[in-house]
């Protein structure tokens, strides 16, 4: 197969092919005319070689313009935006394809200043960070990584893969989650927030991995709750105490005393059922703590979602009206006695709120892909305090134990759930939304 002409070669081609013509007409006049001999050679080297100085000089004067775009567009390849043509009118082609190459290089060398710029600051963010940054390639390869990262390995991560340093387990991490690792670097096992995302470096796909250290969080949540509880039972134990405290000392010195008042013996009645009704609100108090904290696993069946609102709602017995607007047949993984306990709570309280208004309530639930949503409605006053629902052991009724709603969201969480309890925007009162999943979630089998 013949291999085509480079440009050059053409364009040479083409020229002497446009001078051959007239110098095939000439050339027979020369040397038919009655011109001595001298005269027709030097007419005919005249012909042949100005014929050739000319192809040869159009064939360079093509050439080394695209010579020189060739050398900006490399210079241009390898990122070099300092080489500039030179021609001397800007406006013919030659002229606008430089302007235009010229324009192209500043254009390139400020987004090259810019992208280091954004590199250089996103370096030294990844490094700042507290939280180990890892990326690796499709065969886990480790191909960046942060001085947090390799600090808690003990060694250099890059080139390395994943098995290699201790960090197998995060190969098969796809999904943000909570992990236990032994660091090589480390005594003990930690508890990891693994997120990770995909990325791309020089064009090729990559994964990366963000550790984050939430075990010192967890200490502090778990401090921040021991001294909540510390706080909330002091002072429900002082409560009682005290006035028993009282009570028992003005009994004893009475005992002491030779000669007892006349109605010493009331006093002394009066002072036991003081300190019986005390001991009693104690104990009260205790038995909902336990009933909060020693809530069972959930024994999971299919719940059908209808009957259990239908027989919760059954169950109470107030003046409150309350409606059930039906909506999906659909079931959803729970515990039959622990969503009755949910729903019964919050549905007290909705009848609660809406007795001091005569208003009613209204109980709906609906579907979506993976969730079902139970909504109860009151017509009451609407939440004064949300900052303060979910405390434990807070309440604003006189005879509340505070635990109602704690228990409540405490059973929904336990079923891959969540409840939220807010004001209702449309309309006066308030609103629980309960979500449940309606597909089996592993976590609650186990």
């Amino acid at each position: 197969m013949r291999r085509p002409w480079r440009h050059e070669d053409e364009i040479l081609a083409l020229v002497i092919a446009a001078i051959a013509i007239p110098a095939v007409i000439a050339l027979p006049l020369v040397w038919f005319h009655d011109y001595e001999l001298k005269t027709k050679i030097t007419l005919t080297l005249a012909i042949v070689i100005g014929s050739g100085g000319i192809a040869v000089a159009i064939r360079a004067r093509v050439m080394r313009p695209l010579q020189t775009l060739a050398n900006l567009t490399a210079s241009l390849r390898e990122r070099d935006y300092a080489v500039r043509g030179r021609h001397p009118r800007s406006d013919d082609a030659l002229g606008l394809a430089m302007n235009e190459l010229a324009e192209l290089a500043n254009q390139l060398r400020a987004e090259r200043w810019r992208d280091e710029e954004t590199a250089a600051g996103l370096v030294r963010v990844i490094e700042s960070l507290d939280a180990a940054v890892i990326a690796v390639d499709d065969t886990n390869v480790v191909r960046m990584a942060n001085r947090t990262a390799e600090r808690l390995v003990g060694r250099r991560l890059e080139g390395s893969s994943l098995a290699e340093v201790g960090l197998g387990e995060l190969s098969a991490v796809d999904a943000p989650r909570t992990i236990e690792l032994a660091l090589p670097s480390a005594s003990a096992r930690g508890t990891w927030e693994v997120r990770p995302s995909e990325v791309r470096f020089s064009g090729m796909p990559h994964r990366l991995l963000v550790m984050t250290d939430v075990q010192h969080a967890l200490r502090a949540e778990e401090r921040q709750a021991w001294q909540r509880l510390v706080r909330v039972l002091g002072h429900e134990i002082n409560n009682s105490l005290g006035p028993i405290s009282s009570i028992a000392e003005t009994l004893r010195t009475g005992l002491a005393r030779p000669q007892r008042d006349a109605d010493f013996d009331d006093d002394l009645q009066r002072g036991l059922e003081v300190i019986e009704r005390r001991a009693a609100a104690l104990a009260r108090f205790m038995q909902s703590y336990a009933r909060l904290v020693r809530l069972p696993p959930p024994r999971i069946v299919r719940v059908d979602v209808g009957s259990w609102i239908e027989r919760t709602v059954a169950l109470e017995t107030a003046p409150t009206k309350v409606a059930i607007v039906p909506g999906p047949s659909i079931s959803v993984p729970g515990d039959p006695d622990q969503l009755d306990q949910l729903l019964i709570n919050l549905l007290h309280n909705a009848v609660e709120a809406s007795a001091e208004t005569g208003g009613g309530v209204r109980v709906t639930w609906a579907a979506a892909p993976s969730t079902v949503t139970i909504t109860i409605e009151d017509e009451g006053h609407g939440v004064a305090d949300t900052a303060n629902l979910f405390v434990p052991f807070f309440t604003t009724k006189p005879n509340g134990s505070g635990i109602g709603l704690v228990l409540a969201r405490q059973i929904a969480e336990a079923h891959g759930g969540s409840l939220v309890v807010r004001n209702r925007k449309a309309a006066r009162g308030a609103e629980a939304v309960i979500t449940l999943p309606s597909r089996a979630v592993a976590s609650l089998a186990s």
